[in-house]
């Protein structure tokens, strides 16, 4: 129940802006420190990189990674990643457990797959009338390769394995790129980012130059860039479509069963039966993925069961011979024969694989290894022998194609499959609802998508969420389409379109995965979109001519989920930019003197901003309209990097800002797309003290250390990657540092820090507003001004995204003009 139930909420953090951060290399010309950390012994950055760099990286390793700046958050990631590089917190999942999650994949993956039985053969036969055993034998045999070559070989066998650390979907596989290449639009990268422990660089390969050579153009060409962000939009936009049309499809296909069975069961019977199936359906997406799952999938366990036995009762009634369709020979006799009604008629066999992405979407919400399982064991076989079995009864009986599997189960049996069916369709709603939640939440945290309500159901599994805003306007717009078209042919011709575009998008992003990560054979990585991009070529052409039919329908919704990601990224990578160009200076803060040009009273104020490098210019207008300001200062920055989960003891990175005697810090604290935020704020405030503390120990040591630099220019310029090998010597560092009996300036500065922690903690928050300039061109003004306006007034506020308590906030308001 909801009561028994924790529940935890989650923002998308700072800003959705700042889930998109950078992947591989140094920062760029226009984001470079301005506070006088960048004036660095370049002799010593070259003698450093020697040390970094083996010999046998040579130039390529220099064009893959560009030359470091070190400064205190580059070296506290190392020296951390040294700890546990090689532990990356993965556990050997127990054979029980996997087998558990292949059982409850049942019920959320496949349920949309394993419903297509009900309307596939239906609609094929629409448009190509059985007059010989050819229609039957071809139609088989292109539905059988579908499901052979595309959920099979293409998701089970190679799409699954790109998958990003567990997260599946199409910004699980932008992300992923992201991380080798400079591609996105959001300059937050930091060099620090790359010594996270999920973070990963080839070793030199004879396919390595070939990689470095497309990174290189991919990084160069702006307009690249932007091309894969749409293309990876609008694969999000159709799997959200997809989560549309799918309840709608399948619900209606179940309940058409009553029609010609009950007298009187009419279209709007079935349109208002439908409606509240749907409503019952939406209601429960609150419980989580994992509860339906187990609640499901003994029902869908029933239904594949049920699809395999009644298939093979149909080859051993009526046809066992259909068995022949294995012969791929029957699919060009098939087109012969029909010609142009043929390739129409491949809209409808295309349906037979409708939910095969949602075995890649929902991958976050359980395994690799139980999606496989599931599918080659239970799905793939069953469905097979269902198809087998309806081509076997249609070669005794071709009038009946308009109902062929309500009329290919006995008599007897009809109300208990049909109680079945209608439960298994229900059901299979389920996966491309789960799919649109991931989707949204991956958006969101790569600042694609305007910050929304986010629930975890699931202590054990984090990709388990609840999208309550999105859940309801699925449900009004299932509800809508059902109205509308009242016919399971309609919003077939509208469904094949969604399915298809989503595959497609997969098969181009998992391609430049394979040259540009995996280091593929290149003949090998093009026989991939050869071979099944081709496939999806041809059936996206035969669905395309149903545009005037209804396939014009998941085109608008996902126009408008594109519009509405690609205006939201757009409006925050502007404001960013902003930010980073009015960043305040070194020389204006050394002006202020340390007491800031106001009074310092007791108190730590915690800053939020998006700046992940540099003095955020709110902070001036805080100057200006606080009578005093916090003893200590840290201007926290929530960023979210494109890795699924971050480990805690990876989460924040420090540096200091001005001289001692300021007192202030930044700190980054880094997020993964599917990292949780479960820290309160009394949490996270002792997190980040206990994190400060360890950063003034290890400076203080360093400063100490025979280096002698002066901490403002290097703070931490030690490559800890040296030192981690020695672990005689770690003991006595530790100690050493802990002591700080040798640094009368650390105890000082420490027993400040904690007389300030126990004055309480202030959250000042800055309200950034963005106004186009007045000779900007007209669409940037009614984009910015009005659209993304609108987005951020209608999205989750600050304060409850990043968890932050309502007594202790302080907020100012600035405008930028881009």
């Amino acid at each position: 129940m909801m009561s028994t139930r924790e529940e935890i909420e989650e923002g998308s953090a700072s800003e959705g802006l700042l889930r998109r951060s950078g992947s591989t290399g140094g920062s760029t010309g226009s984001l470079r420190w301005v506070d006088g950390s960048e004036v660095i012994d370049q002799e010593v950055l070259d003698r450093n990189e020697e040390i970094n760099r083996e010999s046998n990286y040579g130039s390529v390793r220099r064009r893959l990674k560009k030359p470091r700046r070190v400064d205190s958050l580059d070296v506290e990631s190392m020296q951390i990643k040294g700890v546990h590089g090689g532990n990356q917190h993965k556990k050997d999942v127990p054979l029980l457990a996997t087998l558990s999650l292949a059982f409850q994949t049942l019920g959320v993956v496949y349920g949309d797959m394993g419903t297509s039985p009900l309307y596939v053969f239906s609609d094929v036969f629409s448009k190509v009338p059985i007059t010989s055993e050819v229609d039957v034998l071809g139609a088989l045999s292109i539905v059988l390769y579908t499901i052979a070559l595309i959920p099979l070989m293409k998701y089970v066998f190679i799409v699954l394995k790109a998958n990003d650390n567990g997260e599946g979907g199409t910004f699980a596989l932008y992300s992923l790129i992201c991380r080798y290449a400079d591609v996105n639009l959001l300059p937050n990268r930091t060099p620090a980012d790359e010594c996270i422990s999920s973070f990963k660089l080839r070793l030199p390969t004879p396919e390595l130059e070939r990689a470095v050579y497309i990174k290189e153009i991919l990084e160069r060409k702006s307009f690249l860039k932007t091309l894969l962000l749409l293309l990876v939009l609008m694969g999000t936009s159709m799997i959200i479509g997809d989560g549309i049309l799918t309840p709608a499809i399948s619900v209606m296909s179940a309940v058409s069963g009553l029609e010609g069975r009950i007298p009187g069961f009419n279209t709007d019977a079935l349109v208002i039966i439908s409606i509240i199936i749907l409503g019952a359906l939406f209601s429960i997406q609150r419980f989580g993925s994992s509860k339906v799952g187990f609640t499901f999938a003994p029902a869908l366990a029933l239904w594949f069961c049920s699809l395999g036995s009644i298939g093979i009762y149909n080859l051993l009634t009526h046809d066992a011979t259909v068995i022949r369709a294995i012969n791929p020979a029957y699919i060009y006799l098939f087109f012969k024969k029909n010609s142009t009604n043929g390739w129409s008629a491949l809209g409808g066999c295309v349906l037979c694989i409708t939910g095969a992405e949602a075995m890649f979407a929902d991958l976050g919400h359980f395994s690799v290894k139980s999606i496989q399982i599931a599918f080659t064991s239970v799905v793939f076989p069953c469905l097979l022998l269902a198809y087998l079995g309806q081509a076997a009864f249609l070669m005794q009986h071709p009038q009946s194609a308009g109902r062929v599997f309500y009329d290919s189960v006995p008599n007897s049996l009809f109300w208990p499959v049909f109680v079945i069916a209608t439960i298994a369709a229900i059901i299979a709603s389920q996966a491309m609802i789960s799919a649109s939640f991931s989707c949204v939440k991956q958006a969101m945290a790569l600042g694609c998508f305007p910050r929304v309500k986010i629930i975890h159901t699931s202590k054990e599994h984090m990709g388990q969420i609840y999208v309550p805003v999105i859940n309801w306007f699925l449900m009004i717009m299932c509800m809508l389409v059902v109205s509308a078209f009242r016919s399971t042919t309609s919003i077939a011709n509208a469904y094949g379109i969604a399915e298809v575009g989503v595959m497609i998008v997969t098969t181009t992003l998992v391609t430049i995965v394979m040259v540009l990560i995996w280091q593929t054979n290149l003949i090998l990585a093009l026989c991939f979109p050869l071979v099944f991009g081709a496939m999806e070529l041809v059936y996206m052409s035969a669905v395309l001519s149903k545009i005037l039919e209804g396939g014009w329908l998941p085109l608008v919704f996902a126009s408008l989920f594109l519009c509405v990601m690609y205006i939201w990224n757009y409006g925050s990578v502007l404001k960013y930019r902003s930010e980073v160009k009015q960043k305040i200076s070194l020389d204006f803060m050394d002006e202020l003197g340390c007491s800031l040009g106001t009074v310092r009273v007791p108190g730590i104020g915690l800053l939020y901003n998006e700046l992940v490098q540099g003095i955020p210019s709110i902070f001036t207008q805080f100057l200006l309209d606080l009578p005093a300001i916090h003893s200590v200062i840290v201007f926290v920055c929530i960023k979210h990097v494109p890795v699924p989960v971050v480990p805690q003891e990876e989460r924040f990175l420090f540096r200091r800002i001005c001289p001692k005697d300021y007192h202030m810090f930044r700190c980054v604290a880094r997020y993964g797309y599917k990292d949780v935020r479960k820290e309160d704020h009394h949490s996270f405030e002792q997190l980040l003290v206990d994190s400060l503390e360890k950063f003034l120990r290890n400076e203080a040591l360093r400063d100490n250390s025979e280096l002698g630099v002066d901490d403002l220019k290097v703070p931490l310029m030690r490559d800890q990657r040296l030192e981690i090998g020695t672990s005689t010597s770690e003991p006595s560092i530790t100690a050493a540092a802990a002591s700080g009996d040798e640094d009368p300036s650390l105890e000082y500065e420490l027993s400040a820090l904690r007389e300030a922690s126990e004055s309480g903690f202030t959250y000042l928050l800055g309200h950034g507003d963005v106004r186009a300039k007045k000779n900007s061109w007209f669409i940037k003004k009614l984009t910015i001004n009005y659209f993304y306006a609108f987005l951020r007034r209608n999205c989750r506020g600050g304060n409850a995204t990043m968890r932050v308590p309502h007594m202790n906030i302080i907020q100012v308001g600035m405008t930028y003009m881009v």
